[in-house]
């Protein structure tokens, strides 16, 4: 209690020095009358001004910030500089010399140092209180729904978990970025430490055919991912197009996977989600996209914005990295132009703000909410960070700038292990990634067309004059969207049939296309499109941007077509041989599941692959894509601590997200006391089993 007070009067008289410093400083900010007064008399205003402000911020604050969640959070970070100004404009009135006075806009300036100097301080002297700084880190988390224990008690003494995702960094990736130094943290773990061994290990692991965060996340969290074609897709049966990053859509995908696997998910024992697409049955929410489209109470998505920005400090700091980024990318992408890089996409529009959530909202609202759950002992952690996948896509995997996306996050690993050191119980910190990305142009950019006009020409349809292109799809920006509170994208929920009976639906989800045609009930057939369209399969498969089309065939099954009149029964299909050629192990089991989704699109459509420079064409705005087969999108990682079982125990590869979900659940028991109810559904499967072709679709 002592070292407390001392702590608060240290911070006090810092605050009043900054405030000494700033009167001097700046012309439209006195602390004096305007005859002047003696230094005691401004030093005195000065602490009176300093203190009132600090009680402010520590009453007032925290009031404002949850009324202003009822607005869109990006707003909310907007009005922090105004609101902070605000507060110390009233702290002058109040204060009882009645000297200070201060223009807004100066007011805006002094508060944010006054804040960051407060929080450095506060900070540096807590460091060397255990207890203190257990405290501090943990008001960035949200205990509206109550400790498990109090600060001064011994947590459990079973282990927790903590998985975070690092969203698009592929194995390859990461183990480059280690080996250039980039991620100290990381190297640390997998590197011998003090005469030790590692305390990590680094294992690959295989997606499905679709390698996007609805179909991985999804097996991971829930045990389920049968019937995700791909990042969007047509539902004949509904009329609407399914969109994985859609709120509506991750909520009804969520409700099929529980009703599939007839469990909670991953996290339903005592766990947490945080910047995650689905729940995973956890009880404690922050920015979950599958419940952001509840109203009222129901949605806690929101929770964790209110968790980080009631701390002046946390969101000053936020504020300016996030005005800092903007110019960042700014400045990175007029280089782009002028050194005239290629490929290269638009980076435009709103993508300087998008890019900033990511890489510095999403992320310290995420990683303080972890924060606040290990400080609170809870026994599972899932949190997603997408910053990097939302660089890559526009400036390439392999770039500058997202190799300083991946030292940032290298930084948060950091912060999460130190705080581990101060938790209630021990930790066991997994990291993984969900896909990875496969650098290369766009097919719109190589070829010029779009796949669907690509499609409407072998329809024998008009292809329009205006250049037509599919806009990138990502996580960071279906969080925006949720955080503005307008979720809905690309035109609607509900897709009407088109006016021609013939006109095809198309689809793009990374490298991979898919075409539909809604006024067919059915899952066409190849026949049935051959007598429709007698050009189109021939036109796509021929197409050397094109690397191999699935259809439903009448005769086989389903077929894999390709160049030079390529065609293969899929119950045929063998890896490295005739259309699959080149696209590594694993390609034709991939393809067999996904034809036995029941929402598999009439016509999948996977682009062209070099297998030399891992390079693929995006049917998407992004020169990093994934979403298809072809390159490192399909192999992620997965980074261990050595104290949990190996991930494939019978020395397989650890292939598709479901067989994830079971490393993981295997994990939460190893850790669990004995008796501890953590559920699995199944048992885990040595190999990846093909879902079967009548499994219903909730």
């Amino acid at each position: 209690m002592l070292s407390g007070v001392w702590r608060s009067i240290a911070v006090w008289a810092a605050s009043s020095v900054t405030l000494l410093v700033l009167a001097a400083s700046l012309p439209d900010f006195r602390l004096e009358s305007a005859g002047g007064d003696s230094f005691t008399r401004v030093a005195l205003t000065a602490a009176a001004g300093a203190g009132v402000f600090g009680l402010l911020s520590s009453l007032v604050w925290p009031l404002l910030v949850r009324l202003l969640l009822l607005v869109p959070a990006l707003v909310l970070g907007l009005l922090v500089f105004f609101l902070n100004g605000s507060l110390l404009l009233l702290a002058l009135r109040l204060n009882p010399s009645g000297h200070g006075q201060a223009a807004l806009e100066t007011a805006v300036v002094v508060a944010a140092a006054m804040s960051a100097v407060a929080s450095a301080t506060g900070g540096a002297l807590a460091v060397r209180d255990d207890d203190a700084y257990r405290r501090r880190l943990s008001r960035l988390a949200d205990r509206r729904h109550g400790r498990r224990h109090d600060g001064g008690q011994a947590g459990p003494a079973t282990p927790g978990v903590v998985f975070v995702q690092l969203d698009g960094v592929g194995h390859e990736v990461l183990r480059t970025a280690v080996d250039k130094g980039l991620m100290p943290t990381v190297a640390s773990w997998l590197g011998p430490r003090d005469g030790q061994g590692p305390t990590h290990r680094l294992t690959p692991w295989r997606t499905d055919w679709s390698s996007q965060t609805g179909a991985s996340q999804l097996g991971i969290l829930h045990g389920s991912n049968h019937d995700i074609p791909a990042f969007r897709w047509y539902e004949k049966d509904r009329h609407e197009v399914m969109v994985s990053n859609r709120p509506t859509s991750a909520a009804e995908l969520q409700r099929r996977a529980v009703a599939r696997t007839g469990d909670g998910g991953l996290l339903s024992t005592d766990g947490a989600s945080r910047g995650n697409l689905f729940s995973g049955g956890a009880g404690q929410l922050a920015l979950v996209l599958s419940v952001s489209a509840r109203r009222g109470k129901e949605n806690r998505s929101r929770a964790g914005y209110f968790a980080y920005f009631r701390d002046p400090a946390n969101a000053v700091r936020t504020a300016m990295s996030f005005v800092a980024e903007v110019g960042r990318e700014l400045g990175q992408s007029l280089r782009a132009r002028c050194a005239k890089q290629r490929p290269r996409v638009s980076r435009g529009g709103l993508y300087p703000l998008v890019r900033a959530f990511a890489t510095v909202v999403e992320r310290d609202v995420v990683v303080a909410a972890v924060i606040g759950d290990m400080l609170a002992g809870r026994t599972a952690v899932y949190a997603d960070l997408v910053a990097y996948d939302e660089v890559a896509h526009h400036s390439g995997p392999h770039s500058r700038d997202a190799e300083k996306v991946l030292q940032k996050l290298d930084r948060s690993l950091a912060l999460l292990a130190q705080v581990a050191e101060h938790a209630p119980r021990p930790y066991r910190i997994v990291v993984l990634s969900d896909h990875g990305q496969s650098p290369g142009e766009t097919f719109q950019a190589r070829y010029g067309l779009s796949l669907g006009n690509l499609v409407r020409a072998g329809c024998g349809l008009p292809v329009p004059r205006k250049a037509e292109s599919t806009h990138s799809g990502t996580e960071a920006r279906a969080a925006v969207r949720a955080a503005l509170r307008r979720p809905v994208e690309e035109g609607g929920e509900k897709h009407r049939p088109a006016r021609r009976r013939s006109e095809p639906l198309v689809l793009a989800s990374g490298n991979l296309g898919l075409v539909s045609f809604p006024d067919v009930p059915h899952r066409m057939s190849k026949e049935e499109i051959d007598r429709r369209h007698p050009a189109l399969l021939s036109t796509l498969a021929h197409h050397p941007g094109i690397g191999f089309l699935l259809v439903r065939s009448e005769e086989h099954g389903g077929v894999v077509l390709g160049a030079h009149g390529a065609e293969v029964p899929v119950d045929r299909l063998v890896d490295e041989t005739g259309p699959l050629t080149g696209f590594g192990p694993g390609a034709a089991d991939a393809v067999r599941r996904t034809h036995s989704f029941p929402h598999t699109a009439d016509i999948m459509v996977n682009s062209w692959y070099d297998p030399v420079e891992g390079e693929v064409l995006a049917f998407e705005e992004q020169i990093g894509s994934h979403g298809g087969l072809g390159g490192a999108q399909g192999r992620p990682f997965l980074l261990s601590p050595t104290t949990l079982s190996a991930p494939a125990r019978d020395g397989t590869e650890l292939v598709g997200a479901e067989r994830v979900h079971h490393v993981f659940r295997r994990w939460l028991r190893e850790c669990a006391a004995p008796g501890t109810p953590l559920t699995a559904s199944v048992a885990e499967p040595e190999t990846t089993p093909v879902a079967p072709e009548n499994e219903r679709a909730a």
